[in-house]
């Protein structure tokens, strides 16, 4: 489905990540990939997964830092010429931000959480939008705190909530040049992101008593979601939140089964 495609995913940080399950699937049906992910990561977790995919483009970049961005697409483009998908699986808050009540979130801390979680989608399709091809799809992830409070999410959430209004304006913006801009929403996966939020594990293991499906979600159902609004299959849709989630986010008051 995605044959002849080059991917550039922003944020895999190991190999239970959500971004990676998107990785895998991409190149699963035929895109040649790329990735970037902060420093610190480089060496010890993502060249060696990019290794295993065959992929030889791995920069480190700082998403706060505009210079970095551009770097790394400056340096994708004389390699690849053009860019067919773009993931920007990225988000971040200080941990003591994700316990306690919201009414207590720092100044900083909300900027920072804002920074890294939502601007940073507008920064790096800025940067990318020379390269993108008139068919290139953008895909970031998000989930349900951005809708409804879940317990402990709290300045996310509002990132989250920042990050799929960034999605509308996107693709209002780039709609006109057959660009396409979406988002997934999974259900709760054990990630080292999700490691932070106060309360995950007991979140996690009740999910699948009332989600819709009566199961957890992988990341090879993000990973499938993304191969779908990466093709030309998913042409026409642009502007979306697509829930990968069981169906949890149908439910108004979830039961559990006797």
């Amino acid at each position: 489905m995605l044959e002849g495609r080059k991917a550039l995913i922003f944020g895999v940080a190991n190999d239970h990540s959500i971004a990676w399950g998107i990785a895998r699937a991409l190149h699963a049906e035929g895109a040649t990939l790329g990735f970037s992910s902060v420093e610190g990561l480089i060496d010890r977790r993502v060249r060696p997964l990019a290794d295993r995919l065959g992929s030889t483009f791995v920069e480190p970049c700082d998403v706060q830092d505009d210079a970095q961005i551009q770097r790394v697409f400056h340096r994708w483009g004389e390699a690849y010429g053009e860019l067919d998908i773009l993931v920007h699986a990225l988000a971040f808050a200080r941990r003591e931000d994700l316990e306690g009540t919201f009414v207590d979130t720092s100044r900083e801390g909300f900027a920072l959480a804002l920074d890294v979680s939502a601007y940073s989608l507008v920064a790096l399709t800025r940067h990318a939008l020379p390269l993108l091809t008139p068919r290139a799809s953008v895909l970031t992830l998000t989930y349900y705190g951005a809708e409804k409070v879940v317990a402990n999410y709290n300045v996310m959430g509002v990132a989250k909530a920042a990050l799929e209004a960034s999605v509308r304006y996107l693709a209002a913006d780039l709609g006109p040049r057959g660009v396409r801009v979406n988002a997934i929403s999974a259900g709760p996966i054990r990630t080292l992101a999700a490691s932070g939020v106060s309360g995950f594990k007991t979140m996690y293991g009740r999910f699948r008593d009332v989600a819709p499906l009566r199961r957890n979600v992988t990341i090879e159902d993000v990973g499938s979601a993304a191969v779908f609004l990466a093709s030309d299959m998913a042409a026409a849709i642009t502007g979306e939140v697509l829930y990968v989630d069981g169906g949890f986010n149908v439910l108004g008051v979830p039961t559990e089964e006797a």
